[in-house]
């Protein structure tokens, strides 16, 4: 099965969840539930100690809104990067999101994930 061949619909219905889900695991410091949707690779490169720091010390990381819009959709390989505008609660602005998602053992993962 290939993330690509879904429709933008289809991606987006997968994707939104997964985002609201890291959405609301930064703004609460929750490192586990933060990477519970890793890809095996994704959580082997993810340094903990690092990520809590991020967690610990970044006003964005804590303070991101729920008002999200989606922007587009990206394929290639065997992955989609799902973008979104992303607001804070606390920092006037927009940021981008990225998600990168693909089939890992059968079920949908987070292959990467940022904000910029």
């Amino acid at each position: 099965m290939n993330i690509i061949e879904k429709t933008d619909k289809e991606i987006f219905a997968t994707a939104d969840p997964l985002w609201r889900d890291l959405v609301k695991a930064s703004n609460e410091g929750k490192y586990g539930e933060f990477a519970k949707n890793f890809s095996s690779s994704l959580a082997l490169a993810m340094d903990q100690v690092v990520a809590g720091h991020q967690f610990a010390n970044s006003e964005l990381a804590r303070s991101l809104s729920g008002e999200v819009d989606p922007l587009g959709i990206i394929r290639r390989g065997e992955h989609v990067t799902v973008l979104y505008r992303q607001r804070s609660t606390k920092k006037p602005g927009e940021w981008l999101g990225r998600l990168v998602l693909g089939y890992e053992n059968g079920k949908v993962r987070i292959f990467g994930a940022s904000i910029f």
